[in-house]
């Protein structure tokens, strides 16, 4: 016997979650808290629903975590992608309402895949890392303004010693808990064999790119943003141009990638074939990015340490 999913889409706001149930084909509203979510949960028939809901940072925690503990399958949504789908379908007008209509409908004609299980442990390292990101550019911040001035109350070099203590503190904090999971453990070992790749990269890479390892080289050059994309309509030829993806992770590719063509004939070798072609320095430059999570997807992929 086949069991046809029943599609909920859930628009999130900061204090009310809008759902639209298509089996009984109705939209209500409930508060978006904890008590509110399980009362819902419980009057689903768990086994046959399917959420689809947008990614909307801290505002869809709640709604996760319950969901993933009452086993029910669930999909978070690029929120771009879920405009681009209503205005597809001819639906200019934009409510809550009517987003999480068009969520449920796009999950049952699209038939997107389930998402998998989150990983506390690796759950736990995105807040470090993120707090550390936090950290470092307020500390950037205060270092300009320091140029900038006297400082005659000594604020600056306060607040300066306290965000490097602080960021001391959450590395530290990040390296433990790399060494509590022995298969995080060994993933940074792999990661940090490979040219350009320290400590920092490695954790971006561990924390924001799960898939690392599990997809394609073009699949993985797309997530982190390093693809690119074709701009072609009948005899013209665009210029391809790189767009999307996961900008963090970009970022740390990056900086990895000028460490890799100061400190690897390989990569260098590569990174000025591709400057003499371009005659574009930073286009080489994200070739390099790319070639390198190429190499590094495959590393975790076969568990092989980078050969120079």
């Amino acid at each position: 016997m086949t069991i046809h999913p029943c599609f909920i889409g859930c628009d999130i706001a900061k204090h009310h979650l809008d759902l639209f149930d298509e089996s009984r084909g109705e939209g209500f509203r409930i508060d978006n808290t904890q008590a509110a979510i399980a009362a819902w949960l419980s009057s689903l028939d768990i086994g046959g629903a399917f959420v689809a809901f947008e990614a909307t940072g801290p505002y869809d925690r709640r709604l996760l975590h319950a969901l993933e503990q009452a086993g029910c399958r669930f999909v978070r949504i690029n929120p771009g992608r879920a405009r681009d789908f209503a205005r597809a379908t001819g639906r200019l007008a934009k409510t809550d309402a009517i987003d999480a209509r068009m969520l449920a409908a796009m999950a049952r004609m699209l038939a997107l895949a389930p998402d998998a299980a989150t990983d506390p442990t690796r759950n736990a390292l995105v807040s470090l890392h993120k707090r550390r990101d936090q950290l470092v550019e307020m500390r950037a911040a205060e270092r300009v303004r320091g140029k900038e001035s006297d400082d005659p109350t000594g604020s600056l070099a306060r607040h300066l010693a306290w965000l490097d203590e602080e960021i001391s503190t959450l590395e530290r904090q990040i390296a433990q808990a790399l060494r509590a999971d022995q298969e995080l453990a060994a993933m940074q070992a792999l990661l940090r064999s490979a040219p350009g790749v320290g400590p920092v990269t490695a954790t971006t890479l561990i924390a924001l790119m799960p898939e690392l390892g599990h997809c394609s080289p073009k699949a993985v050059a797309a997530l982190a943003g390093l693809a690119p994309f074709n701009n072609d309509s009948g005899r013209q030829r665009g210029r391809r141009s790189i767009k999307g993806g996961r900008r963090r992770v970009r970022r740390a590719l990056y900086m990895a990638a000028l460490a890799a063509i100061r400190t690897s004939d390989r990569f260098k070798a590569f990174y000025t074939s591709v400057k003499a072609r371009s005659a574009a320095t930073k286009v080489a430059i994200i070739a390099v990015a790319r070639k390198l999570l190429t190499v590094l997807n495959a590393m975790v992929k076969t568990k092989t340490a980078f050969q120079p």
